[in-house]
């Protein structure tokens, strides 16, 4: 066995199944074998590989035991002369194996091998070579000096940027997403450290290959695709931590004492300083727009009370108080971001019409809370209709303004007729573009593009020769690959090619019902699915939220004579506060089956269920998979309603 191809899987579905199509390609002609270990996951990754890739060696563990000890349980059990560590969100090219393995056997100083890798949008990643995170080489990378002066052999050793990326180089350390290792190598250093749990085995691994004598190379002739989604990890304080951590871990196993409490403590205060830093740009990002459409209001506010004054009362004072613009308006102005945040508002996209939406909820809100104060409190309520349309009228302007800058983050209608161009054969670029419409994206132009020649076809603009005129022409948007039709290798050097330009990628994996890409393993919106989870939408994830914690709460607060319709008291008592804290949920799924419950939106588990509606019937399997289904499909708030109301008496249950 010449290769053993070891895939640690934790629910990415998705990005697995393409992993493997091009591993099986890339397979041709040599004799290897592939294992996934999948980590309990419980998005329809165990399904998936054992529906289309029942060849492969498939370890299923029933918890989530970390990257080390997953990749050890299959090297334990791997025949191959090498054996390769391979990350799920990763694409390889046709010849990428042959090629490592032919360079590794003629190399044979080599222990380990990295190669050159690209994100999804084309650009090179700096960590495909690295350099050993010393104390010294830490401090310049965490205060930035790495950044500034990247072609610096002092300053640059981190991602060792004064290397050209596309030459071979020995190197200290291999990226743990695509690392080849001669079995021999790792039975004489050991597997991975199971004390790294997720992050630092790869440095661990790469800096033992090195002590045993041997070298690790950067082989830039070959090159992958990895969907890494840095800007949203390295952002998260979570991250921030288990990154250190192993930092420090590997400190203390590998330096002396006196150097590894000097780096502990070096990597704790730049733990604590990338963790605040981290905590208030989160922060700053969630609360800058509501702070800005707050003070824009709060100022046109405090203008269109003088005017009404003027011209109601004909009055120059201050005819209202002090404490109307200091406490009442204030107190108008939340109701309405939290109705317009509770809409949706602030999701981004953002959407013109949930403007309106928003502050018209937070308006009737408002009158309702007015009608029933004091008389002393009612100021006016054309002060109230007033300030609604001032605050329509506000925020659009800022949306406008913000959209107009170019920050892509504040973007109106971001995926409103996107023009597209797809890059397959006939039959493929043709099933993909009914794909495409099916997924509920706007789309204003969709084109096909040849892998041949163009004109056998009216239905095509032009082949892939011709890309870069037809992105600029046609004005595309996004482009998106048939893997079926154009192999990883030409993809990626297309994606390359056209990586200057602005506009995102996708890959369209063969017979499959979703396209993905272009750039993080983490952004839903990089990922284009038939629409048939609608429950999972943000909006709807958290509408149901809402709901369960306002029933929840009222149910509490009425339990004294509720309690007395319960068929089981207690049990209610302890739903209703599970749901309150959001361990449970009123309605889920039904549960009383062996169904294909794992192919659905994960949500969680219901006090009621979707088949409660039914109580006097005989529910079959059919029955409630279609039931189940249609609830996750075509979610509505009024479906949970009715369900509880039919089903008061079994809130216990």
């Amino acid at each position: 066995m010449k290769l053993s191809i070891i895939i640690v899987n934790y629910n990415v579905e998705y990005f697995l199944e393409q992993c493997l199509h091009s591993v099986y390609s890339a397979c041709e002609g040599i004799e290897s074998e592939v294992f996934v270990v999948d980590n309990n996951s419980v998005d329809g990754s165990i399904n998936m590989i054992k529906e289309k890739f029942p060849q492969l060696v498939l370890i299923e563990n029933k918890d989530n035991r970390g990257f080390s000890k997953a990749n050890n349980q299959a090297i334990s059990i791997a025949n191959g002369e090498y054996v390769l560590l391979l990350n799920p969100d990763t694409v390889v090219e046709k010849d990428t194996f042959s090629k490592v393995i032919e360079y590794m056997d003629f190399n044979k100083e080599a222990g380990g091998l990295g190669v050159k890798m690209i994100d999804g949008k084309g650009h090179f990643l700096p960590e495909s070579k690295r350099g050993l995170p010393t104390p010294e080489v830490a401090f310049y990378k965490v205060f930035g000096l790495s950044k500034l002066f990247p072609k610096s052999r002092k300053f640059g050793k981190y991602h060792l940027s004064y290397l050209d990326n596309d030459e071979i180089h020995e190197v200290e350390i291999l990226a743990g997403a695509f690392m080849l290792i001669r079995k021999s190598v790792l039975d004489k250093i050991g597997y991975l450290d199971e004390n790294f749990f997720m992050y630092g085995e790869d440095i661990d691994l790469s800096y033992r290959i090195i002590k045993e004598g041997f070298k690790n190379i950067y082989f830039p002739k070959t090159r992958i695709i990895h969907y890494k989604g840095e800007s949203t990890k390295k952002s998260s304080v979570n991250y921030v931590f288990i990154f250190y951590n192993a930092m420090i871990i590997f400190a203390k196993k590998h330096y002396s004492q006196k150097n590894a409490r000097l780096f502990s403590l070096f990597i704790n205060f730049a733990i604590y300083i990338r963790a605040s830093l981290s905590v208030l740009k989160r922060f700053f990002s969630n609360i800058f727009l509501p702070i800005i459409d707050a003070g824009i209001i709060w100022i046109g506010f405090y203008f269109i009370k003088n005017y009404w004054s003027q011209y109601s009362f004909s009055v120059s004072y201050e005819y209202y108080p002090k404490e109307y613009i200091l406490i009442i308006v204030p107190v108008y102005i939340s109701i309405w971001l939290i109705s317009f945040f509770l809409i949706g508002g602030y999701e981004k996209p953002h959407k013109v019409s949930k403007i309106i939406q928003g502050i018209a909820l937070g308006t009737v809100a408002i009158l309702v809370i007015y009608a029933i104060q004091d008389i002393s409190l009612r100021y006016s309520r054309a002060l109230i209709f007033l300030g609604a349309f001032w605050c329509v009228f506000s925020m659009l302007i800022t949306r406008f303004a913000l959209h107009f800058s170019g920050i892509k983050a504040y973007r109106i209608g971001e995926n409103i007729n996107k023009r597209f161009a797809i890059v397959g054969d006939r039959d493929e670029a043709e099933r993909v573009a009914d794909l495409l419409r099916k997924t509920g994206i706007n789309h204003g132009f969709i084109g096909l593009v040849s892998i041949g020649d163009s004109l056998k076809n009216k239905n095509f603009i032009g082949n892939i020769s011709q890309i870069n005129d037809i992105v600029d022409i046609y004005k595309i948007d996004e482009v998106i690959f048939c893997s079926k039709s154009i192999s990883a290798s030409d993809i990626i050097s297309n994606m390359s090619e056209l990586k200057y330009k602005t506009i995102d990628y996708k890959i369209a994996p063969p017979e499959s019902l979703f396209l993905i890409g272009s750039n993080s393993i983490n952004t839903s919106g990089d990922l284009y699915v038939i629409d048939i989870n609608a429950i999972n939408k943000s909006q709807n994830k958290r509408n149901k939220r809402i709901l369960d914690f306002i029933i929840s709460l009222l149910l509490l607060v009425i339990s004294p004579l509720f309690l007395f319709f319960q068929k089981k008291p207690f049990g209610f008592m302890g739903n209703a506060i599970n749901v309150l804290i959001g361990k449970s949920t009123w309605v889920g799924y039904y549960q009383g089956i062996d169904n294909k419950r794992d192919k659905l939106p994960v949500i969680k588990k219901g006090i009621l269920n979707t088949c409660d509606l039914l109580k006097n019937k005989k529910i079959t399997m059919e029955t409630a998979e279609k039931i189940n289904l249609l609830y996750s499909r075509d979610y509505k708030l009024l479906n949970d309603i009715l369900i509880i109301i039919n089903n008061l008496r079994e809130l216990g249950r």
